[in-house]
């Protein structure tokens, strides 16, 4: 069996050798060369010819589908503000390398007890971020002394397992510049500094709100959710380092949706994986059909330069070999009088140039070259 697999070495890709050793035991030889001339030939059908303008593929065919999706958000029944941003408008967001998403989230699988559904609303409740404005009633102002009183809501406070003592601590390290005093069903703080103005009164009445207490920086809602054998934790809101550093939380399998946080964390081939996973997602949510090969081009053409670069003038585009392909794409005066200012020199590589010069493609019957031999005379 391993003399025969070794003559196929040449033809196919090691991980195709090794699908076929992992699931051929107990064929004869005569089957076995069959089914390696088969898939020899598959391989071969699947290759792209020599010349084919790929880009130009995968372009009409993550464009065309793209144009038929429509729905803008999906929203999660029986949760406030939980909302997750589908179709057009989060391929846009992907490709154009947006660091601010719309609607972050993650999914955080879990280690057992918690992925068979033991405790998983506490742990759940754990994660969310609890601030000061969540567990309060109201926040009032005495101009005259400039103080801030915060009520606190007793219930909510039971409910997130918070005490008084520990809305103190955080105030009082979160907020250097007044002294913090316990008022049993609310919390004072007084300006340290004498001549505070009403305007600096009120923005520290609305930085208090803010203030954070318990949980994981950032995870604004969360929800447990069922997915085949075991529970996952849906959140809205996404923190992936604090997150990997929860007991409880498989970090092999856990994710979010916001790229630029997979790149920072888990480097860029993570976050082409995640680009490729999130496209590819998004399209069969649609019910549509793309080639996931032409998604990986569009997730290379990302990355290649070691960090996440959107599809846009100031990504990718920037940094083409070619100032006519830069000038075709937008600013063409901007591209063109600064490659004149440096000498700059077009090769002339590429599509776009070559079309703009009205001269044969370099793609295709364009590759090859005619080299004829003059008479001499």
């Amino acid at each position: 069996m391993d003399k025969l697999l070794s003559e196929y070495q040449e033809r196919l890709p090691s991980r195709l050798i090794e699908d076929i050793r992992a699931n051929s035991q107990g064929i004869n030889h005569a089957k076995l060369k069959k089914v390696l001339d088969i898939v020899a030939q598959e391989y071969e059908n699947a290759k792209i010819s020599p010349g084919e303008s790929v880009g130009i593929l995968s372009a009409e065919s993550i464009g065309e589908p793209g144009t038929q999706m429509t729905l803008n958000t999906f929203h999660f029944a029986g949760v406030a503000e939980m909302n997750v941003t589908v179709g057009l408008p989060r391929i846009i967001e992907i490709l154009d390398g947006r660091k601010e998403l719309e609607t972050p989230a993650m999914e955080i699988y879990l280690k057992q007890p918690y992925s068979k559904g033991k405790d998983i609303k506490e742990f759940a409740l754990s994660i969310k971020e609890t601030k000061l404005g969540d567990i309060a009633l109201e926040f009032s102002i005495s101009l005259v002394d400039s103080e801030i009183e915060v009520k606190l809501d007793k219930e909510k406070m039971k409910r997130v397992d918070i005490a008084n003592a520990q809305v103190l601590a955080a105030v009082s390290k979160q907020m250097k510049g007044f002294n913090v005093k316990d008022n049993k069903d609310s919390i004072v703080l007084r300006s340290k500094s004498k001549e505070e103005s009403i305007n600096q009164v009120y923005k520290a009445k609305e930085s208090v709100k803010e203030i954070h207490l318990k949980g994981v920086k950032g995870i604004d809602q969360v929800l447990p959710v069922k997915r085949d054998e075991e529970y996952i934790i849906m959140t809205s809101g996404s923190n992936l380092s604090e997150v990997l550093q929860l007991e409880g939380v498989d970090g092999f399998r856990t994710t979010t949706n916001n790229i630029f946080e997979i790149e920072k964390i888990l480097g860029i081939e993570a976050a082409r994986q995640a680009i490729i996973n999130e496209v590819y997602k998004v399209i069969e949510n649609q019910g549509l059909n793309v080639d996931v090969r032409h998604i990986m081009l569009v997730a290379d053409t990302m990355c290649f330069s070691g960090q996440v670069k959107g599809i846009t003038r100031y990504g990718v585009i920037s940094e083409k070999a070619s100032v006519l392909a830069r000038a075709s794409f937008e600013t063409p005066i901007k591209h063109i009088i600064n490659a004149a200012l440096i000498g700059e020199v077009d090769r002339l590589d590429s599509v776009v140039e070559n079309v703009m010069l009205n001269q044969p493609v370099p793609i295709g019957t364009g590759i090859p070259k005619l080299v004829t031999k003059s008479d001499k005379k």
